[in-house]
């Protein structure tokens, strides 16, 4: 790890640029904000107010809720857009707009998913419903034969359940175990503070159009779960794709929730790429293709993961260590699909 860090560290010394976002980053963060705000300032002002007008705004802003959550409020809560702790704090807030809670986002992903990688029951990413099986190492039931059918429902609800669910359960359980929710902040605080949160979430995203929309309640209900039905299907299938995959390996940690594998080789066991040669695809969701970068890199922001996939490969390839990858995202789709099939039976 040390040789592929000084490699890195030497790369952006070299060509003398910062680890942090790009100006073609900076262009992105306001195209991800303009497709999911401008839809929406659109209905609200009563310029498209139409029922399909509507419709059409909602689907977009679904787009943009997923685009936001990969391309910008990722890396911000990551630390990884900027060098200015304001500006990630900031940016890393977008979540609470699209349903989501920064300060439970950071302990789910940055603690315990990139801390013990497919590593169940401390990967929180493993233990979403009981009706999904996606390690080796949890209990088999016969309602998982099917799974490789129903996962993409619950997958479509992922940030509908976040939006109202989720998070307090979280939030709760995250307290109870004793994890750092926040180092200055008490329990009761970052409860009134998630309610808070959750209020003005529905009354921006929800509430608001009720009242200003000249459709039906039901149908503004409708095109509202349609938003995250979108964003939740595209997030998941981003995730997914990246560690429950037959290449993965899903390790088994001591009490003290330690493995016997060093940490860096450890994300490349459990992790896998995809898609590398559309830059397009890449542009969109984020980088998120290049898992294993982010992954051994979380702090570097996702555009320079192309580059710095060249120096990884070299180097786990110098060390006969596996660098997993699927040429599509359809062909990782697939693959997971049939990853479902299989932890149904085995």
């Amino acid at each position: 790890m040390r040789e592929l860090r000084d490699q890195v560290n030497s790369y952006f010394t070299d060509k003398n640029i910062s680890t942090y976002a790009t100006p073609s980053m900076v262009v992105k963060t306001f195209f991800m904000l303009g497709i999911y705000f401008i839809p929406y300032a659109l209905m609200v002002s009563g310029i498209l107010n139409s029922f399909w007008g509507v419709g059409a705004m909602y689907v977009i802003m679904g787009f943009g809720m997923a685009g936001l959550g990969l391309s910008v409020m990722h890396d911000a809560n990551h630390n990884a857009y900027s060098k200015h702790k304001w500006v990630n704090s900031l940016l890393g807030g977008i979540i609470n707009f699209i349903g989501g809670h920064a300060p439970n986002w950071q302990v789910q992903h940055n603690f315990l998913h990139h801390g013990y990688t497919n590593i169940d029951g401390m990967d929180d990413d493993l233990s979403s419903t009981s009706v999904l099986r996606f390690s080796p190492n949890q209990e088999l039931k016969t309602v998982h034969k099917a799974q490789h059918l129903y996962a993409w429902f619950f997958y479509s609800i992922m940030t509908l359940y976040w939006a109202t669910a989720k998070d307090f359960m979280q939030l709760h359980k995250y307290y109870h175990e004793g994890l750092p929710l926040h180092p200055t902040k008490s329990y009761a605080r970052m409860l009134v503070e998630l309610i808070g949160i959750k209020i003005m979430y529905y009354s921006f995203a929800l509430i608001i159009p009720l009242i200003v929309l000249p459709i039906a309640w039901y149908w503004i209900l409708m095109f509202f779960v349609i938003s995250h039905l979108i964003a939740g299907l595209s997030l998941s299938l981003i995730f997914q794709t990246a560690h429950v995959m037959p290449t993965s390996e899903f390790p088994e940690a001591d009490e003290k929730g330690k493995v016997e594998t060093h940490w860096a080789v450890h994300q490349m066991l459990t992790t896998a790429n995809f898609s590398p040669r559309s830059k397009w695809f890449s542009w969109l969701i984020g980088g998120l293709n290049y898992q294993i970068e982010h992954h051994l890199f979380p702090n570097i922001c996702h555009v320079h993961y192309p580059r710095l996939s060249k120096i990884v490969q070299e180097t786990a390839e110098k060390y006969n260590i596996p660098y997993h990858i699927q040429p599509t995202f359809a062909k990782a789709v697939a693959v997971h699909w049939r990853m479902l099939y299989q932890l149904g039976r085995a």
